[in-house]
């Protein structure tokens, strides 16, 4: 070994966007004049410069070159201890290379950038912005989002409500804003609102937008319904106060006649008899029985139809059954946010909905010639610090061929559905899933239990819409 090295202080410090300077110290032990080169290597290697870049020693004698460290304040430095090296190769000796190392860390900074998109929405009932949050700083961030504006006029359905942004990447959150007073009639109006990006020990970053409530009908049609009425209400008060008397001789004329016609004798009117099998319904207290045409019109009963039952898987797997008692089937249906329970499908149909922001809050599946089925939901969790959702408490027992097996909840409080996971007891069962922002994913199959498939995805901030079962 030709050469003595030495890093002063072997360790160091530096904020993004300011410069700390190491000193290397370096010592010739060999036996002839030589010049060293350095070179900066290693991930920090773009923020390094070396002062001078070669140095030239004689034998038995000490020189120091000056590392200057310049991380830049963007995502790029990553905060945390980041190790560095120097590369020094003698030009008299190249073989012997030497790498002295050291450890440079990097003080984290927070800095977030939020945008709405667009800025000002137009709607009757409802507007749906999108907040842009970028995470400009080098460490993660951790935030929640809220909705405020004066006077309490509209209230705010924020989709993910909490976000963690990894340095230098984006995240997007879904709102939708729905005034409290829907306006009939008369010129739209403008309603101004807050989105409110809240982090733990920092102040808020405020992003401000409009929110323009339009009226339900124009102002012309309600002139024009206006007119209108007044004009009928005055045509029928003139038709009123100046209406033509009208007289008529029929009196007269038909005295007359009677005087001079002999009566005709008097016709019974009976009911007909109900027909065979119907049930009568016996005269009240009070009231004739029979006779006269009025008596006919009392003798009809009324029938109350009852409410057919409700599709549900079972339902249709059933019918599978019926027609392919020997066959293997899974029919399965949807809750989606919105539009309750759809029909049941069966056999890789789609259930749910694709692209329309309408989360699957509960399935409900059955099966046949599968030794059953057993499932459990993965639920978006409102309190979670991971990033993650969550789990139900349990598994759904094992369920036997025909019969319903329910996952997740249809309440309007329970939360929806990221994700799940189901086993059958024989042969395989395969499932699709549609994420939202992330289409439909590659199907995936598992053996009989205690295997099992999991569908979606484990990240809360994105939700269940479609799914595909085969078996």
């Amino acid at each position: 070994m030709s050469l003595w090295t030495s890093l002063e202080p072997a360790s160091a410090t530096v904020d993004p966007g300011g410069s700390t300077r190491v000193q290397l110290r370096l010592r010739n032990t060999g036996d002839v004049v030589d010049e060293y080169r350095f070179e900066p290597v290693g991930p920090i290697a773009p923020w390094t410069t070396v002062e001078p870049q070669t140095l030239r020693l004689y034998p038995g004698t000490t020189g120091s070159v000056e590392l200057t460290f310049a991380p830049p304040r963007t995502p790029d430095a990553a905060a945390g201890p980041n190790p560095y090296a120097v590369r020094i190769t003698p030009t008299e000796h190249p073989e012997a290379t030497t790498v002295p190392e050291g450890n440079l860390t990097i003080t984290p900074f927070t800095e977030v950038r939020a945008e709405l998109v667009p800025h000002t929405v137009k709607g009757r009932f409802r507007g749906r912005p999108r907040l842009a949050v970028d995470n400009l700083g080098n460490t993660r961030l951790t935030a929640s989002v809220s909705g405020s504006d004066n006077g309490d006029q509209l209230s705010y359905d924020i989709h993910p409500s909490n976000v963690q942004i990894e340095p230098g990447r984006a995240a997007f959150v879904k709102t939708t804003l729905r005034p409290r007073r829907i306006i009939w009639f008369g010129p739209k109006e403008q309603r101004p609102y807050t989105l409110n990006v809240l982090r733990s020990g920092a102040n808020p970053v405020a992003v401000e937008g409009t929110y323009l409530q339009r009226g339900f009908l124009p102002r012309w049609l309600a002139t024009f319904f206006g007119v209108f009425m007044a004009l009928a209400i005055t045509f029928v008060m003139l038709w009123i106060a100046y209406k033509p008397p009208v007289n008529s001789g029929a009196t007269e004329k038909s005295v007359e006649a009677g005087a001079t016609l002999a009566p005709s004798p008097s016709v019974s009117v009976t009911p007909p008899p109900p027909p065979t099998g119907a049930a009568t319904t016996p005269a009240a207290d009070g009231q004739a029985s029979g006779g006269g045409a009025g008596g006919g019109g009392g003798g009809a009963t009324a029938t109350v139809t009852a409410k057919p039952p409700q599709d549900t898987a079972a339902t249709a797997v059933r019918r599978l059954a019926k027609d392919d008692p020997a066959g293997r089937h899974i029919c399965y249906r949807a809750f989606v946010t919105g539009r309750g329970w759809q029909k049941p499908v069966c056999d890789g149909t789609m259930a749910g909905t694709t692209g329309q922001e309408a989360p699957i809050k509960a399935l409900n599946i059955a099966v046949t010639g599968t030794g059953g089925s057993a499932a459990n939901a993965f639920v978006h969790n409102p309190q979670s610090t991971d990033g993650r959702g969550k789990w139900e408490p349990q598994w759904t027992a094992i369920i036997a061929d025909g019969e319903n097996n329910y996952i997740g909840g249809s309440k309007k409080d329970d939360p929806y559905m990221s994700g799940f996971a189901i086993n059958i007891g024989s042969g395989q069962v395969c499932q699709v899933a549609h994420v939202s922002d992330s289409g439909w994913g590659t199907q995936g199959c598992a053996k009989p239990r205690p295997a099992y498939i999991f569908g979606g995805t484990l990240d809360n901030s994105h939700w269940l819409e479609a799914v595909k079962f085969t078996v």
